[in-house]
């Protein structure tokens, strides 16, 4: 497993709530403590690079953008058993097709719609781990490579089945290798909106959705029967995605004047996450396009510093948007539409 950040799916508040209030697999601590010890190497890799000075993000590898789909057989080991590659037939586990599927839709979704070459925009090939631990309940990129968990059939699902779960993981290696947000703070709760930003966008996309047929949703697809109709994030109303007896209240603000100052979660990397997820919902209703409103976001990545604040990305996204109109790739007005939303957000 790589010494890289390690960005999980599932936030590590909803874990210790799950723990704590969950019966069987899903109340298994060695989950938790299996997610706290790759939390751990992810925060001195972070503390390296901070007494270091430097990103510490490798020189981008170079493949041919093939997706390769490994079988952990219930290890917590990667690379385990090679079950699907590039262009095989269809096997009759469906973690399996769908992992295998859903990378194809998101690659697809960067080199026709972002016009970029895999995850590092050189081709870099997309692995895939399916059937990680037993029951795990989550899914982590890695900075190599995508790992799924089965979940525990009750409290979560599948996480390879989820198209908004794949895309989001993987969005966390573009961001890897254009700004290399920090994982912590504001530049952390960046690096994690920009995730939802292109998870949802993919979603749209393959879904043929415009804004206000979005449900704008990240994670109920994961969720097992006794959560049904729950999610783990709204981006369109942070805050409200649950609140139920086994997850508890959903943390996150919709404004900066409620922003989590905290130290847990990497100094609030998925609660605060939700003030720019909703700034990017309101100004993709008022453009009326997400995919096109993703291309701002995408431009806007890419000249952000790793340890940028809210305030720095909104005014970054309205350059951005000022590029994209002069090119022609973004209607008129945006600029405006993206500062506004920023402001509703009180960011700005």
């Amino acid at each position: 497993m790589s010494s890289r950040t390690i960005c999980h799916f599932v936030p590590p508040y909803v874990q210790s709530e799950v723990v704590k209030n969950a019966d069987g697999a899903a109340a298994d601590s060695s989950q938790k403590k299996l997610a706290d010890e790759a939390r751990k190497r992810r925060a001195d890799t972070i503390a390296a690079v901070d007494a270091g000075g430097v990103q510490g993000i490798a020189p981008a590898p170079t493949g041919t953008s093939r997706r390769e789909v490994y079988d952990s057989g219930h290890t917590t080991n990667q690379r385990v058993t090679l079950v699907r590659a590039e262009g095989e037939p269809e096997t009759d586990d469906a973690d399996v097709s769908n992992a295998y599927d859903n990378a194809g839709h998101v690659r697809s979704f960067y080199q026709q719609v972002l016009n970029r070459e895999s995850i590092d925009n050189r081709f870099l090939d997309l692995v895939l781990n399916v059937h990680f631990g037993t029951g795990y309940n989550n899914a982590f990129w890695d900075g190599d490579e995508m790992t799924f968990g089965d979940g525990d059939g009750v409290i979560f699902s599948g996480f390879a089945r989820s198209l908004d779960v794949v895309a989001h993981e993987l969005a966390h290696g573009v961001t890897q290798f254009t700004s290399g947000l920090i994982y912590k703070n504001q530049s952390g709760a960046l690096n994690e909106h920009f995730s939802d930003v292109f998870g949802t966008a993919v979603t749209q996309w393959v879904n043929g959705e415009h804004p206000a047929d979005a449900d704008w949703l990240i994670g109920d697809e994961i969720m097992g029967p006794d959560l049904y109709g729950e999610a783990l994030r709204s981006m369109r109303h942070p805050g409200t995605a649950y609140d139920n007896p086994i997850l508890g209240t959903d943390p996150q603000p919709a404004h900066y004047a409620d922003r989590y100052t905290g130290s847990a979660d990497n100094g609030g990397v998925h609660i605060n996450s939700g003030i720019p997820n909703r700034a990017f919902y309101l100004a993709a209703s008022e453009i009326g396009d997400t995919v096109t409103t993703a291309r701002i976001w995408y431009h806007a990545l890419h000249f952000l510093a790793a340890d940028s604040t809210f305030a720095q990305a909104a005014d970054q996204v309205a350059t951005s948007a000022r590029v994209l109109v002069k090119a022609g790739s973004a209607p008129k007005g945006s600029a405006q539409i993206v500062r506004g939303a920023w402001r509703a957000v009180g960011v700005g």
